[in-house]
């Protein structure tokens, strides 16, 4: 008999789930705390749930985040997993600590259909979304591979959808990790702490801020339709006049009073003074902030990093405009962990042209 997998429920669903084994509503919740609150696997560990209760568990459940493949460990402190999903495929999630909080960089599924020019994971071809337990198993997984610190706190403490995939083009199962992400039974991370990014799918932006509202970081990458177009290709689908509208209407249930915009410093394509200004006029009606992101080379791309005068000079610009700016720091390069560079392993199955034309129809 296939056991059920509990890390692939929220709190909803796994309520529903004890239900139909005769279960009240009170011992899912014992159960989520253990499995998440707890990062315990051991259904016999689970001390206050009745003995009979844990013998039907283990004849009928279990607790498997995906298998890691591989672990390396940059010189910065940055950990990269490999993670097994099943049918010949793997995606990576990465830890990044820092002094005041340990982010994790989330995947969602393996590989991804929107084929951004700068990006290495879209070279990679699209398999499959992700389930919900290969998602939130990557949080399970990193906590209890790396442990709790000396107060007894796990060390992810923020949470990034901006791992392999597109989270809004697998959005229930997105969503579902994300609910785990906030309840206080399961991670109890505040909404301000959980970002999805996005290339800027925009009913299911739509969708986010009616069913769960967490911080938002948009992948703009150029100040036009025309070079957009050609770096982030689901912008000839949704347009920047309608992404930058539903930033706006975002806002009305976001956590935060901005909108982050990701924007990947290229050498020569999106870097000049001229495409800040135009940036600025942009996005005037939009409270935002910018990432200015150094491009992470990977092999057979045509793209360049942007020199540091460059960035200065397009920095300066945007914050003259009184926009707030920051310039990320490369983390994890050494691993290939960098921004823009998760690849994994995909098997092609999906003819990503045709996937890519089912996006924008």
């Amino acid at each position: 008999m296939t056991k059920t997998n509990l890390l692939d429920f929220d709190a909803q669903h796994l309520t529903a789930w004890f239900a139909e084994h005769g279960e009240k509503p009170f011992r899912a919740r014992q159960v989520l705390r253990w499995i998440h609150k707890a990062g315990e696997p051991d259904f016999d560990a689970m001390s206050d749930l009745a003995a009979s209760l844990r013998t039907k568990l283990k004849e009928t459940a279990c607790v498997e985040a995906p298998r890691v493949v591989r672990e390396e460990l940059s010189e910065d402190g940055t950990h990269k997993w490999l993670l097994d999903v099943g049918t010949g495929n793997a995606v990576e999630t990465v830890f990044i600590p820092e002094e005041s909080r340990g982010t994790l960089c989330v995947s969602t599924q393996a590989g991804c259909a929107l084929d951004c020019a700068f990006c290495s994971t879209g070279k990679q071809g699209f398999n499959r979304n992700l389930g919900v337990a290969e998602i939130i198993g990557q949080l399970w997984l990193a906590n209890r591979e790396i442990g709790r610190d000396v107060d007894g706190n796990w060390p992810v403490s923020n949470v990034v959808l901006m791992g392999m995939g597109e989270p809004l083009l697998n959005f229930d199962n997105s969503v579902s990790a994300l609910r785990l992400m906030l309840d206080d039974h399961a991670y109890g991370l505040s909404r301000r702490r959980v970002t999805v990014s996005t290339s800027g799918i925009v009913p299911a932006m739509d969708r986010l801020r009616e069913e769960c509202p967490v911080a938002l970081a948009v992948s703009l990458h150029a100040p036009d339709d025309a070079l957009r177009n050609v770096l982030v290709p689901v912008n000839q689908k949704y347009p920047l006049r309608e992404l930058l509208a539903a930033c706006q209407r975002y806002l009305e249930k976001a956590p935060r009073d901005f909108i982050t915009f990701e924007y990947v410093m290229l050498e020569g394509v999106n870097d000049s003074a001229r495409q800040a200004r135009e940036l600025v006029a942009l996005v005037r009606d939009v409270p935002c902030k910018f990432n200015l992101i150094p491009f992470n080379p990977f092999p057979q791309t045509r793209y360049r990093r942007s020199g540091s005068e460059a960035v200065r000079r397009f920095r300066d610009i945007l914050m003259e405009a009184d926009i707030v700016v920051t310039t990320r720091r490369t983390r994890g390069g050494d691993i290939a962990a960098a921004c823009g560079q998760l690849a994994g392993q995909v098997q092609d199955k999906s003819r990503r042209t045709l996937r890519l034309q089912e996006v924008r129809a």
